[in-house]
């Protein structure tokens, strides 16, 4: 049988020591279980994480009720409706009409996700196949495998650290690696070079993590984060081996129509804020000094024309996050707009794998790259690393290569390598558009 004979939740703690939720699903094959993420920079247009409120407990961050939901309304509607598990797309929707609303926001996107992730489990093995497989059976992806080159996080700033940095990430890229595992070798090694770097260069505060394990020096431009990535690649002997990419995260600095990159300063100068062209040029210079290959959120979520003006004045990948959320109605806008040409992945945004599916689909058909991401707050769960390698997208970001919860994910895209050995091909410089590979 393919239906499902119990469903129950229960709250654990993400990597931030915030409760979040876990979902264990049983079949006649066994009991599958998820573990929800959640993130710090959330765009506004998200799916609602449904948090209790509740400030005598986890500070109001409490997932009681989404539990509750999962325990008291979605299971025994699904046991009851016996929905097979191998119709992913039957019973996604299943999920969603016992919501009823457009933003989760009766049940939680996290109620929800929990149970959609732990059915797709269930159903790869009831088919005897691993979860990537079963993910590219339901999505259709070509052969061969496509193995996503780790954008690795190795210096954190705006909301996950410290510091006056206001830009969120900067991230090392091997595209010029051979295999995932040799890009995965070639970014510890950076790391490991980056952290001894920063000690030295701004003491021994600056070897401490952020949020998803990348140094935190308290700097104040990106060309001094900049900079001393590229001595850390250099030191490391990888020079035109690895790329850069960047996560503004510039929601988070958007105020009155204009970017504060000095705005963890309360005293910041209105006065020296940049407009949406400023920032554009900014961007540019820094593309040409340094080898960038991709940009993600470089303007808020709302800010339309910033983004479609940026558009025009480069050829590198631009990826949406706060901006499109995984959500094919925001996605549908952001390619007639021609504000973007990546979409970043993040399941929880939008709350099902169906609807995650239909997001990267819907993001090929328009020529667009597909980036699988985790969130700030994360878990030992290593779904997306499935996902990443099932959906073909090509690249993958989980942070630094540093603290389990990231290299959780890593782990398992190194396990997968090994099973597929010839069978798959590392997406190297194409990641891009692995999906045409």
């Amino acid at each position: 049988m393919s239906t499902v004979t119990k469903i129950f939740a229960r709250y654990v703690y993400d990597s931030r020591g915030n409760p979040t939720v876990e979902v264990d699903l049983t079949t006649d094959k066994g009991l599958f279980r998820s573990i929800v993420p959640s993130g710090a920079s959330t765009g506004v247009h998200e799916a609602l994480e449904l948090r209790d409120g509740d400030k005598s407990k986890w500070l109001g961050k409490g997932v009681l009720k989404a539990v509750a939901n999962v325990n008291d309304i979605i299971a025994p509607a699904v046991v009851k409706a016996k929905v097979s598990v191998l119709d992913q797309e039957k019973f996604d929707e299943f999920l969603l009409s016992l919501d009823g609303t457009k933003n989760k926001g009766k049940l939680g996107a996290n109620a929800i996700l929990g149970v959609s992730l732990s059915a797709a489990k269930a159903a790869a093995a009831y088919k005897g196949v691993p979860l990537y497989q079963h993910i590219s059976d339901i999505s259709k992806t070509p052969q061969p495998f496509v193995l996503p080159v780790p954008f690795q996080n190795v210096l954190n700033g705006g909301s996950h650290a410290g510091g006056s940095l206001a830009f969120q990430e900067f991230m090392i890229v091997p595209t010029g690696a051979p295999s995932f595992s040799e890009g995965l070798r070639i970014g510890s090694e950076v790391y490991h070079h980056l952290k001894s770097l920063a000690k030295k260069k701004y003491g021994q505060s600056a070897g401490n993590v952020g949020d998803e394990g990348g140094v935190a020096p308290n700097l104040s431009t990106p060309q001094e984060a900049l900079d001393l990535i590229v001595d850390a690649i250099e030191a490391a002997g990888y020079t035109g081996k690895i790329g850069i990419a960047l996560d503004s995260a510039s929601s988070e600095f958007y105020h009155d129509g204009k970017y504060d990159l000095d705005f963890k300063n309360p005293d910041s100068d209105p006065s020296k804020w940049l407009t949406g062209e400023q920032l554009a040029d900014l961007y540019v210079q820094l593309i040409k000094d340094y080898p960038i290959v991709s940009v993600e959120d470089p303007f808020a979520e709302d800010d339309w024309e910033a983004w479609s003006h940026f558009y025009t004045k480069t050829q590198i990948q631009i990826v949406g996050d706060d901006l499109t959320v995984t959500n094919p109605e925001r996605i549908k806008v952001a390619i007639e707009k021609k504000a973007a040409n990546a979409l970043l992945l993040k399941v929880n945004q939008i709350g099902t794998l169906t609807e995650s599916i239909k997001a990267a689909t819907d993001s090929y058909a328009a020529g667009w790259g597909v980036m699988v991401s985790h969130r700030s707050g994360e878990t030992e769960d290593t779904t997306i690393a499935d996902i990443a390698v099932g959906l073909r997208t090509g690249q993958i970001k989980t942070g630094a290569p540093a603290r389990s919860e990231r290299l959780a994910k890593l782990n398992q895209i190194l396990r997968i390598e090994e099973e597929l050995g010839d069978k798959a091909v590392y997406a190297g410089a194409d990641f891009h558009k692995s999906v045409k590979i």
